[in-house]
């Protein structure tokens, strides 16, 4: 199976704490990786990795056989529209329509005529279920309605990776349950390469292809769900069966989850 993303040696800090050690892993192509993990485990600081928002202290990060930890801003910008994102707060510009949010990213970066990105911002939304929604604001949304119009934003330059942020965050059951039926929609439609960050076990078991589980920064499984669901790990154990363990926290460990590891 080709890999999309190979992430080799990875070691990254926050001051003088070590908050990724020397991690190493592959992601397939087309196909939906997860990453899992607890609080502090590492998967936020990660995933900002991934997008090119962090610089790591060293290691390589090969999207496409391309390391995007050693480029500069002006070569990122190029993998950059091939990348599309949606934050966990689906982090919509609420001043704006969701039709302007959407079309957004291809006013930044293409010359297309002003009727060609309506019709492609149409058909953006009619792909998440908000057709129709054009004219409405983000604060007239529901949470799920806001997840799904930051994943039509995010699909809008037609990316190769598409990379989501704790995406049932802050939503009941059901409404999680639709976002996760949309990602496979998605995944089968256009063959793209999802990228997960979660902790959400439902939705671990309903979307993943592959998964990867970091704990306290270091990558402890990589493969796939049956597999995970198979191994004799003492910590995938404990989080996969919801066992509680002391709330002892080294200052290493508080200082993670105040960080942003949460």
């Amino acid at each position: 199976m080709e890999n999309a993303i190979e992430v080799k040696n990875l070691v990254t800090h926050y001051g003088d704490v070590q908050v990724l050690k020397k991690i190493s892993f592959a992601m397939p192509r087309g196909k939906t990786t997860v990453i899992l993990g607890g609080s502090g485990s590492g998967k936020s600081t990660l995933l900002k990795h991934l997008i090119g928002l962090l610089k790591p202290t060293s290691g390589k990060i090969e999207i496409n056989g391309r390391d995007i930890a050693g480029m500069s801003e002006q070569e990122f910008n190029e993998v950059r529209k091939r990348i599309g994102v949606l934050f966990q707060g689906a982090a919509l510009l609420n001043s704006m329509t969701l039709a302007d949010n959407v079309s957004l990213p291809m006013r930044e970066h293409t010359k297309l005529e002003e009727s060609t990105m309506q019709i492609m911002v149409r058909m953006k939304l009619e792909l998440v279920g908000l057709s129709g929604f054009e004219n409405y604001y983000p604060s007239q949304l529901s949470g799920g309605m806001k997840k799904r119009a930051g994943i039509a934003r995010a699909m809008a330059m037609d990316p190769e990776f598409l990379f989501f942020d704790e995406p049932s965050a802050g939503l009941d059951p059901i409404t999680a349950a639709g976002i996760d039926e949309l990602i496979l929609k998605l995944r089968q439609a256009f063959k793209m390469t999802f990228i997960v960050v979660t902790h959400e076990l439902p939705s671990v078991f309903t979307i993943a292809d592959h998964v990867i589980m970091l704990d306290f920064g270091e990558v402890i499984f990589s493969g796939t769900i049956d597999e995970l669901k198979a191994s004799d790990n003492d910590r995938i154990r404990m989080f996969l069966e919801r066992k509680a363990e002391k709330e002892v926290y080294s200052p290493e460990d508080y200082f993670r989850i105040i960080a942003g590891e949460e």
